[in-house]
């Protein structure tokens, strides 16, 4: 595969960014080389500035769930651009949006754009404080929330990749705030209720964790969540960044039948615009400043062209069968490549929800908590991706991360994948 023009690229952006890069997690120190550079996206379809021509699984990090350059989104884009791209005031396209996220999600009242995920994770963060008028949050090992400080303690995602489990820069006061418990135990979850009683505004948590490989909770230990929370006057938040409006339009909180008290949403929201929200019933929107004490703001809040994309976007998500025609094309990839190794007997499976997969080099049929995860076959992660790349086919660079089918991949496009996958799964093993 040649990758002249991706390399000398990508030298040139190390005199400029750090690592080459402007986020972790595009960089391949994970996987080995150089990262490559894209061009062009359509469809399910990536191509890079060496004319290398991939099937997309990584669709931006979760947002492309339509595919690349959807013609809906880029009308909707080139329309809204032309009239202008941001005016610092009140737009219709605001209406819009948050009228079809609210009329369609029964779980909230009021909603509030940001510009990312982690922007919308914070916020609400600060309005759980402020509402309730408690400090300390509980998060769970393995759940990412963007890079906020507070919560930015031993978390997944591009840091797992790196190989640390936190960051310099983050006073120690901050950290301390934060309760850090380990995923799907009930014991150390009631053991931190009862040393920081009445200390805690919010539990955080992924609902389905998606950052640090594919950790699937049970409904069991959700629901637990939601009956403590409600006991002990504590604000229960779903990060539904990554799964929002992607494992159907309610997302988790709809999958699982689960009503948190606040939510904090990205990525698809956004038809590929940078944008997030966090939203929650209307008692507790009303704390949010100018209505109420809580102070957030944001020039960009709202941006028009953002709203512009994703109204264009989750109308085409509200269309009847759409999510469930995601599901079956997962599932098609993800059955067949098991099928076609079940005979062979390897260490490797893949996980799935929704439109969400992941790949794990293990012979563990289930994994709910990140140190459950195999350092020894994630290890293996780095060839099956090069084996990929050389066959066409485009992972994000870490075996921490998920992949995502869009609407844009055909059967054409996932019988490929299932080829690439079930081989590189061999030559890996010598099978």
């Amino acid at each position: 595969m040649n990758t002249i023009l991706s390399n000398k690229l990508f030298e040139k952006a190390r005199t400029f960014f750090p690592g080459g890069v402007n986020s972790p997690v595009r960089a391949f120190k994970s996987v080995g080389g150089n990262p490559l550079f894209m061009a062009k996206g359509e469809g399910a379809l990536l191509t890079d500035e060496d004319g290398n021509t991939f099937i997309d699984y990584c669709c931006s990090w979760g947002p492309l769930i339509l595919g690349h350059a959807n013609h809906h989104v880029v009308k909707a884009i080139a329309d809204t651009a032309a009239n202008g791209t941001s005016f610092g005031a009140p737009t219709k396209l605001e209406n819009q949006l948050a009228e079809l996220i609210l009329s369609n999600h029964s779980r909230i009242e009021k909603m509030r754009f940001v510009s990312s995920g982690t922007e919308a994770v914070m916020s609400a963060i600060r309005l759980a404080r402020g509402f309730t008028g408690k400090d300390k949050v509980i998060k769970f090992e393995g759940c990412y929330h963007g890079h906020v400080d507070s919560l930015l303690v031993k978390a997944g995602s591009g840091l797992a990749t790196l190989g640390t489990s936190s960051s310099a820069g983050i006073p120690e006061a901050y950290a301390k705030e934060t309760i850090v418990l380990p995923l799907h135990d009930k014991a150390a979850l009631d053991e931190a209720l009862s040393t920081y009683k009445n200390q805690i505004a919010v539990i955080i948590i992924e609902p389905i964790p998606a950052n640090n490989g594919l950790l699937l909770q049970e409904g069991e230990f959700l629901r637990y969540l939601r009956e403590v929370c409600t006991k002990e006057g504590i604000l229960l938040m779903f990060d539904e960044v990554i799964s929002g409006f992607r494992v159907g339009f309610e997302g988790a909180a709809g999958y699982y039948d689960i009503t948190p008290d606040l939510f904090s949403f990205g990525k698809i929201i956004g038809g590929g615009m940078p944008v997030g929200a966090y939203a929650a019933r209307a008692e507790i929107m009303n704390h949010v400043a100018p209505e109420g004490p809580v102070y957030q703001a944001g020039t960009l809040s709202g941006n028009p062209v953002a709203m512009a994309a994703g109204f264009a976007q989750l109308t085409e998500c509200l269309r009847p069968g759409f999510y469930e025609e995601l599901k079956e094309k997962t599932d098609y990839l993800v059955n067949n490549v098991m099928t076609r190794l079940q005979s062979k007997n390897l260490p490797f499976h893949m996980f799935s929800v929704g439109s969400i997969f992941w790949v794990s080099f293990s012979d563990k049929k289930s994994i709910h908590r990140s140190d459950e995860i195999d350092a020894v076959g994630m290890s293996k992660f780095s060839p099956f991706h090069k084996h990929l790349l050389e066959r066409g086919i485009y992972l994000g660079p870490s075996g921490y991360e998920v992949g995502f089918v869009s609407a844009a991949h055909t059967t054409q496009h996932l019988d490929a994948t299932i080829d690439a996958m079930v081989s590189g799964v061999c030559e890996i093993y010598g099978a």
